[in-house]
């Protein structure tokens, strides 16, 4: 075996020792979810259940449980991620575009304020934020979850840096085929920049998904709470001691990130490939 080769090997069966070691929590998790609860909750090593059961997703589907309302907050969370995750990606693919192409007043200071709302730390406007919408009347609505996130700096800020390089020959050519600006940005640049633009959704999605903090302050209302806080609440609340329950909740809160990575993961693997193009 050549040393390249003993490399390679080396390096694989590193990677899959690092796979591995972040693979044994979700295994668990998923291992937990089809437990009872009294052998979820025994002491000892049982990794492996010793008999699978249902009644943990059984309980959460439950028409009497009037608690845990699975389908309610999955359907608040993607409504919020959905809606929130289109407006992000066409107003900041059109305010990209227009940065990098049009001759837009003062480009220069939008620049440079977009660069520094970067660099300021999201906690610090959530009181002003809530303060706004509490005044206009918004709180536990869809409207306070979504209106915050529908424009995102980070999401401009890339694809502008990605449409700087994107060849202006090509709009040339629309250009002398009749084509006018909206033309242009929808049926020539968007689909060349697909990768990028998905690589913003997907993120934009996950992040939508994942967020908790401003969810919990803003909405009160159980059936309009979102599948974080709902996770959270039950871990604190009547599912404390449940753990197959718990991890089955989890486990179901889980699946349309997971779906939506699949779906999307060849339009990242070009993404990254795409940037070291030039």
């Amino acid at each position: 075996m050549t040393y390249s080769s003993r490399r390679r090997v080396l390096a694989t069966i590193f990677a899959g020792v690092i796979a591995l070691f972040f693979l044994v929590p979700t295994i668990w998790i998923v291992l937990t979810a089809f437990k009872t609860d009294a052998e979820a909750l025994r002491g000892g090593i049982n990794f492996w259940p010793d008999q699978f059961t249902f009644e943990n997703f059984a309980y959460l589907f439950s028409p009497d449980n009037y608690e845990v309302d699975v389908v309610g907050w999955l359907k608040n969370t993607l409504i919020v991620s959905t809606v929130g995750t289109t407006a992000v990606v066409l107003i900041d693919s059109m305010a990209a575009y227009g940065l990098a192409r049009l001759n837009v007043p003062f480009k220069r200071v939008i620049i440079l304020l977009i660069m520094v709302s970067m660099l300021i730390p999201g906690v610090i406007t959530l009181l002003p934020q809530f303060l706004n919408f509490a005044n206009l009347g918004l709180l536990n609505t869809y409207a306070v979850m979504i209106l915050p996130v529908t424009a995102s700096t980070t999401g401009v800020f890339l694809l502008y840096q990605f449409l700087r390089s994107f060849p202006a020959a090509i709009e040339e050519s629309a250009v002398l085929d009749g084509a006018n600006k909206w033309q242009i940005f929808w049926h020539v640049v968007l689909p060349n920049v697909k990768p990028m633009v998905v690589t913003l959704a997907v993120t934009t999605f996950i992040g939508l998904y994942n967020d908790f903090l401003w969810p919990l302050v803003t909405i009160n209302r159980n059936q309009l709470k979102t599948i974080t806080v709902g996770v959270a609440n039950m871990m604190s609340g009547s599912l404390s001691v449940s753990y197959g329950r718990l991890m089955a909740l989890s486990l179901l809160s889980s699946i349309p990130m997971l779906i939506v990575f699949i779906v999307a993961q060849k339009q990242l693997v070009k993404a990254i490939t795409h940037t070291g193009i030039k």
